[in-house]
């Protein structure tokens, strides 16, 4: 087997579709709904085939190069929010998770990777599409497996679990094994974050890091329905308090020569995450550009898959679609 292919829905950001391409994948098709995404993915990678469509709307039979790929992948969208509108959003999430199993049908990928919040492996919210999943998938072939990976473990600087469906093509199945910890010590905020909060002179800097010790809390995109980018619900942002970070905004800048950081004087004293540090502790690369206005920015980063997140499971797929053929067991 040559270079590995994919597809992949629900681009976003590219977290998960850049984490394949630096496992050795090379994407036929990338497809997301949002102009902001769409734009992201364009400006980082030209010569990738970015296709502005809804899932639920997407025919394959029109993109040909959509057929005969080695791995269909999903990173959709985390999305918290209100209990009226978590209704609503449900009810969508729940279509994208079917329409992706449904995409599965009809491209026939060697393997599929399908990635949403840790509820997804094992919450009764979900059993009803892990059950329509695991009939499916069954029917046409695949082995699968339900995982929960933290990216923390990925040298991510972040507690973010992570509930995934990797399903493999029987012959193959034998041979995909669930991706392992790359690192021993989990990347801190302060590590993370401390040269970039240097960058302007600000002489508390080094100071910060140091109370900065410990990984974030998971970041959420949250809704188009919602106001302004924040660091996460209220224990995310008590957490971010520990560490000297306002977690109620996104700044537009890092600290400057004179900022005075004392948290006991609250949050106007406290430092503020800015969009492109959001982007570093999701695990992308500084030269990873997101665009649009600065809520659209950081909506794309939190709710992006982090790129080594998607690298571990790019490898894990790819050492199971290049190993020999495994025939099931008898019965």
């Amino acid at each position: 087997m040559g270079g590995l292919t994919f597809v992949d829905v629900c681009s976003g950001a590219g977290g998960l579709a850049l984490g394949l391409e630096q496992a050795g994948f090379e994407p036929r098709l990338l497809l997301d709904e949002d102009d902001d995404a769409v734009a992201t993915l364009r400006a980082n990678r030209p010569h990738w085939n970015v296709l502005r469509a809804d899932l639920l709307d997407f025919d394959p039979s029109e993109h040909s190069e959509s057929y005969d790929v080695d791995l269909l992948s999903a990173g959709l969208p985390r999305v918290k929010s209100s209990a009226t509108a978590r209704r609503a959003e449900s009810g969508s999430e729940e279509r994208l998770l079917e329409a992706t199993v449904y995409l599965t049908h009809a491209i026939r990928p060697r393997a599929v990777i399908i990635e949403n919040v840790p509820d997804l492996a094992h919450s009764d919210r979900y059993q009803r599409f892990r059950d329509f999943a695991r009939a499916e998938l069954a029917h046409l072939g695949y082995e699968f497996s339900w995982l929960v990976l933290n990216a923390v473990d990925f040298g991510v600087p972040q507690n973010r679990k992570q509930g995934v469906l990797v399903a493999v093509e029987r012959r193959w199945a034998g041979g995909f094994r669930p991706p392992t910890p790359t690192v021993r010590q989990p990347v801190t905020v302060g590590a993370a974050l401390g040269p970039s909060m240097a960058v302007r002179g600000w002489p508390d800097a080094a100071r910060w890091a140091s109370q900065a010790d410990q990984p974030a809390p998971t970041l959420v995109g949250g809704s188009k329905n919602r106001g302004g980018a924040d660091l996460g619900p209220t224990g995310a942002k008590r957490q971010w308090a520990t560490m000297g970070v306002n977690g109620h905004t996104v700044g537009d800048e890092v600290p400057g020569p004179d900022f005075v950081w004392d948290p006991s004087l609250g949050r106007d004293n406290m430092v503020k995450i800015t969009v492109a540090q959001a982007a570093l502790l999701q695990g992308f690369p500084t030269s990873w550009q997101v665009t649009g206005l600065k809520t659209a920015r950081y909506r794309q980063i939190g709710h992006a898959t982090p790129p080594p997140v998607g690298r571990a499971l790019g490898r894990a797929v790819a050492e199971a679609l290049r190993g020999e053929s495994v025939a099931p067991a008898a019965g």
